[in-house]
Parts: C-alpha cells; structure tokens; sequence
C-alpha cells in the first residue's frame, strides 16, 4: 500500500459554525420562509435579542429543528428571561422524554445562572440515559461540543463505546475531541487503534494529522507520534500499517533517508519488487532530495531484471543521476561518468522506442554539458530512424536535434529542422513549440522584426504556455526596439539569452552586465534581473536569486515581469526558505495584482493549500520552477 497525502481542514475554531450549518442543510426548507432564518441570524449577531427570539420561536415550530430551538433558548438567557426558557425547555421535555438534547439544554440554562452542581445533574442524566445507537450518541457528543463541554462529548463516546460493544468505538470522534482539548496523546492513541481494527482508514487518519503537524512549528508532535508508532510496530510486528505511517511522517519531516531505510525493510518483508522505492523515489526527486532518488532507484535496479519495475527503475535511475548532477554544482568528472553510464544502460537495452528518452537525455548531456554536439547530432539521427518509434518521439527527436545544431552554430539547419517540425505538427503542442524556437532564432540572431512578426501569430496559440511566451518575448522586442534610436541594447541581451541557451551561464551573466554598465537607466534592467536570478537559481544560489527577484517585486511590479518575480519569489519562499507565511502572502498578492497572470490558476491552489485547505489530486499545482 503506497501512501500519498492530502490535507483535510477541522479547526477547533470553526466547528460549532460547522455543525450549525450542517444541520440548517438538513432543515425542510419548504416549511419556513429563508427570509425569516436569514434575518433571526441578523438580529441575534446584532445583539436585538428580542426581535431574534420571536424569530427563532417562530421558526423553531414550525420546523421542530433543534438548532433554532438552541437559538431561541440562548436568546432568551441573553435577555436574563431565565423562566420563560425554563418553560420552553419543560415543554420540550415533557412532549419528548427520550430527546436528551433538550436535557443538555436544560444544563446549559442552569450553567448560565452559576448554578453549577444543577448543571452537572442534567449533564450526568443526559450520560446515564444514552442508548446503545450510534447516531443518539454522535448527536449528543455534539451537542455538548457546540455547548463547549467537551469532557462531557468525551464521556458520551466512551459511554457509547461500552453500550454498542465493539460494533462501533468512535475512534476518530473521540481523537477530534481529543484534538480541541489538546490532549495529543490520547489523540494519537485513538487513530492508531482505529488503524489496528481497520487499516482501510490510513488516508483519513493521514488527513488529519498532516494538518495538526503542519501548525506545531515546535515539533512536538511528531515526536510523539514517532514514539507511538516505533511502539506500535514492535507491538504488531505483522501489520505493516505503523510502517507505512512512520514513512510517512519522515516524508513530512523531509526526512527522507530514514524514509528510504523504512521503505526498503518493508520492501525485503513483503517481497514487493521494489515498486515503494519507485515511488519514493519519485517523490525524493521532487523535493530534490537527489542522492535518496538515485538510491532508491539503485535499490530497485540491484533486485534484478525478475523485478517487474526493473526498467522503469533503470530509466528514472538515470534520470535522477542526471538532475543531481546538472541541477548543483558538478565537476566535469560527475559529467563523464555520467555519460558512461548513460553508454552502459544503452548497451543493455539497446537503442529502441523503449529507450528514447535515455538516447534524448544522453545527446542533450553530450551536446550542452560535454560540448560534444557532434556525437549528439550522430546519436539523434539514428533515434529518427529507430523502428516502430512514435509521432511524438519522432518529433521529440527531431526538436531536440534542432536545439543541438543551433548549439553547434549551425544556424540555418536548425531552422530548417523547426520548420519541418512544425509543418508535420501542425496545430498541436510541438508544432507551436517548433514555431516558438524558430522565433527565438531569428531574435538570437537579431532578426527582431521577423522573430516579432512570428510571436505575434503565436499569440493565439491554443497552448497556454507557449502564447504567453511568445506575448512576453513579443512585448519585449516592441517595448525595447520601438522608441530606441539603437538596438545595441537589445541585440547584446538577445546575444546573452543565446548563451544561456548553450549553458555557457557565466559568460551570459557578464554579457548581462555589460548592458547594466553601459546603458544603466535602459528599460532592460528587470529583464536583466530576472535572468540572473535563474542563473542563480539554477546553480543553487538561491538567496541571491531572491534578491534579484526582490528587487523587481519592489521596483518593476508593474512591468512585464512584475507577476513571474513574484511567482518564483513565492515559490523560493514555500519550497527553499520554508517561509510559510510571506510565500502565502506572494501568492495572494499576485491574485489580487495580476489576474490575468498565467500563474493564477496555480497560485490560488497554492495559497489554498498553505492555508489549510483541503486540495483535490486532480486540482494539485502543476508548476514547480525548480523542476522546470
């Protein structure tokens, strides 16, 4: 069983507004005029308790609901009309001697005149007279939570826990009281029970704990659910459920070596082919944990090709080596033993449709890193001619190759070579990227009106993505091309994002600098510090790259750039700084500056989940620049 998480909201603070509106849901509307309920609630939040009361008095019969019933007995104690309650809730009392509700309500009264040992007599009646029925039970462990008498909620599900014998335990009913009260203990005690009886509950129990951990900044709490777990699993040393928590709970902690040590021991004991450590793996590389993504797929790979994820392992394997390396700071060895291993793998599996994307990663390792474009150039020409290979691959191989040659300053083949991509993709994602890179040759090359006159088709693009680059690039050439009487500016910038395209990064960065010291006050400048800020961000320096990010936020918010600095300085800020609070407020503040931004969609989502918000797997944000 492979878990992954979501976040599931209860706060404490919203529960009575929460019960209340479940229950007015439920209400037949069709008895009562909503106008009426609408303007009781009106009246009772503007303390016009009187006005309320009739209201509530009036809806209450004619609906039977005992939440308007709650409302006209709390309005009448606001208004120290401490008989007429009483009266209200006798006649309750008397026409439904089962309805214990009406007890508790009776016990809050007495409660509100200090008449304490009244109270806890009603209160106690209220435990003595419960029945063995789940939904009596649940209600009334309600009730006394909406009443904040949560010892008395506890009481009731215990009581209940005894009356139905084993046939239902309130286990999660019991942990969520628990939680108000901050008894963590016992809390984690009743979801980890829950889990001995049916572990079918795992996701539910994983929902509420991942938001309790994530507001315990301190890390108490994962400490204590650490040693509740390390003593579950020596208790049940043949449930792999407690196993499967601890992992878990070291992913949340981005602890992911014990993660792996965990997932293998359960791997060994179950005899599960190594698909967790796929998965694992999977989930390392994304939060870049890259040594634990290499290792985990070594450790699939090491079971041997019996295992039925063996090449999956192989390729994701050497997918991950290739992102460790090219993502952080390598040495020209890291680079070449690369490359062997990337020959190796090739060797045993051959050059197939099946391992197209090992032949693609190799040519682009060869060409842009080895500065060997001419075995790169080699190597894509065969994968074009692989048997069986697909539309996509073809054209993937093709584009690729076309991005060696255009490294190797053979200009004019590379677009030829978009060109015929595009003509044999028209209308589909590729074909418009073909189109955009053949635009963005003619801008490297400082054919500025041509490159403009293709962004601006491209702009209409049905790929997203693709027409909001061609719109930035475009309005780019138009802003700084136009009103200038030279181009030099431009043309030096154009020379620089050229060099950044054959990762000669540090020569592009002092091309950059060139245009800040000779033309200081040209409107280049956020330009310029946008692409130094990914320089940095791409070789790992990434508190300079949110200082350059910074100062756009703070001095360009308006132009072009303004809502990608504050994307990517809100993802720095959640993914690298783990700074929850000014991520959230990035986020919001590009909602609220840049509606029309790409990045909405994904920021909105992502300040939904910062702020406790329970997100759907399909909805989950798409865009993480660190993986870009």
């Amino acid at each position: 069983m492979i878990i992954f998480k979501h976040v599931e909201t209860l706060h404490a603070t919203s529960l009575r507004l929460y019960i209340i509106i479940f229950l007015c849901t439920n209400i037949c509307f069709a008895q009562i005029d909503p106008n009426d309920s609408q303007l009781a609630l009106e009246y009772y939040k503007n303390k016009e308790f009187d006005k309320a009361a009739a209201l509530y008095d009036k809806l209450f019969k004619n609906t039977n609901s005992p939440i308007f019933f709650e409302y006209y007995i709390q309005c009448l104690i606001e208004l120290d009309d401490y008989k007429t309650a009483e009266k209200a809730i006798k006649k309750q009392i008397n026409k439904n001697q089962s309805e214990l509700a009406y007890y508790i309500e009776f016990g809050g009264l007495y409660k509100s005149q200090g008449k304490n040992p009244e109270m806890l007599g009603q209160y106690e009646e209220v435990i003595k007279k419960l029945q063995p029925s789940t939904n009596q039970i649940i209600n009334i462990a309600n009730t006394f939570i909406r009443k904040g008498e949560f010892d008395y909620a506890e009481k009731a599900y215990l009581k209940g826990r005894k009356l139905l014998k084993g046939a239902y335990d309130f286990n999660m009913e019991l942990a969520s009281v628990y939680q108000y009260t901050r008894n963590y203990q016992q809390m984690l005690d009743e979801y980890l029970d829950l889990l001995v009886k049916d572990d079918n509950f795992i996701q539910s129990v994983q929902n509420r704990l991942q938001n309790i951990i994530y507001e315990d900044p301190e890390g108490s709490l994962e400490k204590m659910l650490k040693t509740s777990l390390l003593i579950r699993i020596q208790k049940y040393p043949n449930k792999s459920i407690f196993c499967e928590l601890l992992i878990w709970l070291y992913i949340q902690e981005r602890d992911f070596h014990n993660a792996m040590l965990q997932s293998q021991a359960l791997d060994k004991r179950f005899d599960e082919n190594g698909e967790r450590l796929i998965v694992l793996g999977q989930l390392a590389l994304a939060n870049e944990a890259y040594d634990i993504a290499v290792e985990s797929y070594k450790y699939v790979i090491n079971l041997g090709v019996s295992s039925p994820f063996y090449l999956q392992a192989k390729f994701e394997f050497l997918s991950s080596l290739y992102q460790k390396i090219t993502k952080t700071i390598y040495k020209k060895q890291d680079l070449l033993d690369l490359e062997i291993n990337y020959l190796d793998a090739l060797k045993e599996l051959g050059e197939t449709k099946e391992s197209f994307n090992i032949i693609k990663e190799l040519a682009h390792l060869q060409a842009f890193y080895l500065d060997k474009p001419g075995d790169a150039i080699e190597r894509l020409n065969r994968a074009i001619k692989i048997s069986g290979i697909g539309r996509d691959q073809l054209a993937e191989a093709k584009l690729e190759l076309a991005d060696v040659l255009l490294y190797d300053n053979q200009v004019y083949d590379a677009i030829i070579m978009y060109a015929q991509i595009e003509n044999q993709n028209r209308d589909n994602p590729i074909g418009y990227e073909a189109q955009f890179r053949k635009a963005k040759v003619a801008y490297y090359t400082g054919n500025f009106k041509w490159a403009q006159a293709q962004l601006d088709v491209l702009k209409a693009s049905t790929s997203k993505l693709i027409a909001n680059d061609a719109f930035e690039l475009s309005q780019l050439i138009s802003d700084n091309t136009a009103l200038d009487t030279t181009e030099i500016p431009m043309t030096i910038l154009a020379r620089g994002d050229l060099l950044l395209f054959r990762n000669k990064d540090s020569l592009a960065v002092l091309t950059f600098d060139t245009i800040l010291q000779n033309y200081s006050t040209h409107s280049l400048s956020d330009e310029i510090l946008f692409r130094k800020a990914k320089v940095f961000q791409k070789n790992g320096n990434y508190s300079k790259a949110a200082e350059y990010l910074q100062q756009i936020v703070n001095n360009y918010a308006y132009d072009i750039l303004g809502d990608d600095a504050t994307y990517y300085l809100a993802q720095l800020n959640e993914i690298k700084f783990r700074n929850k609070e000014k991520a959230m407020a990035l986020y919001k503040t590009l909602l609220l500056n840049y509606p029309g931004s790409i990045y909405v969609v994904d920021a909105r989502k992502k300040y939904r989940i910062l702020r406790g918000e329970e997100i759907n797997t399909q909805e989950k944000p798409e865009r993480n620049i660190f993986m870009e």
